[in-house]
């Protein structure tokens, strides 16, 4: 399965730790053995298990987001407009399962990947649009998905 789904099954969302916690914004960047990850400049994600020992009370009441991304990182790694994940009129919205966290919208990607069969190892891209709008190439995986839609993995 590609790291692209799974990409947040060790981490929690700074801001809700930050929050529950009562605590500033920029102290994560002062936990040595915390490792934090950043997606797309904006997303401050922080290492389940590995809070500073005063803090570790807090991870049974954080949201899990195994599967999950935030919607605008999942559109930037699917090369799709965000608009799909925001607007229910799009014909794939339904097809996604969506949690808000601290008034950002996560989108399971997990569940759409396993649903629809599709695997995309670690250094792979992909690509999900119309079928029209997708180069098929020799070496790409093609995916059918609904009515027009399709993913293309390259690699």
């Amino acid at each position: 399965m590609s790291s692209l789904p799974n990409m947040l099954n060790s981490f929690w969302l700074w801001r809700e730790v930050s929050r529950k916690l009562g605590v500033s914004n920029p102290l994560y960047k002062y936990w040595a053995q915390t490792p934090s990850i950043k997606l797309n400049n904006k997303y401050i994600f922080v290492e389940k298990n590995k809070l500073p020992q005063k803090y570790e009370y807090i991870e049974p009441v954080l949201t899990d987001l195994s599967g999950y991304l935030p919607t605008k990182y999942a559109s930037d790694r699917l090369h799709v407009n965000e608009h799909l994940f925001n607007c229910e009129k799009m014909k794939l919205y339904r097809e996604f399962e969506y949690k808000y966290v601290e008034d950002i919208k996560f989108v399971n990607i997990k569940r759409f990947f396993t649903e629809h069969g599709i695997k995309v190892s670690k250094n792979s891209i992909a690509h999900m649009g119309k079928i029209k709008e997708l180069e098929i190439t020799a070496d790409s995986i093609f995916y059918r998905l609904k009515d027009d839609y399709a993913i293309v993995v390259y690699g």
